[in-house]
């Protein structure tokens, strides 16, 4: 019992100082969390599988709020359990209120900074490299997996978000109707 309890309570350290270290150094937004997320749980701590960790940015993605949080939730709800979100939370939120308290006191003085201005549009190209990276990853994943179903689903949310100019709300809707459907097909053709 002693051991289990050790053992979670690890578990209970690196997650808060992996959402810590994460959200200290996340810059632009919560997509970018996104591949760090994988990096350090999946490729690091191999505490999830890849395909998990899709599902559990998919649930985080369509949940309402940020994703960092909602990603903090769902990743610490499945390492630990409620002490695993709660943990996960606390180590998401600490580092944007201490540096945004911070920023608030001498925003006055830097605000119309021109080295200021140009290290953030510096930072916002690193952003879009990221999340670049992040969707060839996951992308990748399915691709290799060869689910047609999969595969009809990714190039219709694309072609529907970035081509028809659907909102993304009705396309996370949908996709997860379909996957809704999907699940009760094959729960229903697994009974068979």
């Amino acid at each position: 019992m002693k051991e289990e309890a050790k053992g979670k309570g690890d578990v209970l350290r690196k997650l808060f100082f992996s959402r810590l270290y994460l959200s200290t150094f996340t810059f632009g937004g919560g997509y970018v969390i996104v591949t760090l997320m994988k990096k350090k749980f999946v490729d690091d701590y191999q505490w999830i599988d890849e395909k998990e960790m899709l599902d559990l940015v998919a649930i985080a993605q369509s949940s309402p709020g940020p994703i960092a949080v909602n990603g903090a939730i769902v990743v610490g709800y499945k390492l630990a359990g409620i002490l695993g979100a709660m943990t996960a939370i606390l180590g998401t939120i600490i580092p944007p209120f201490l540096i945004i308290s911070v920023i608030s006191v001498g925003y006055h003085s830097f605000r119309d900074s021109y080295i200021i201005s140009q290290i953030l549009e510096g930072m916002q190209a690193g952003v879009g490299a990221v999340i670049a990276s992040v969707v060839y990853e996951m992308g990748v994943g399915i691709v290799q997996e060869k689910d047609r179903i999969s595969l009809l689903i990714m190039a219709g949310a694309f072609a529907g978000s970035c081509i028809f100019n659907i909102n993304v709300v009705y396309i996370i809707i949908a996709c997860g109707m379909i996957g809704v459907i999907r699940t009760f097909l094959s729960k229903k053709g697994g009974e068979k």
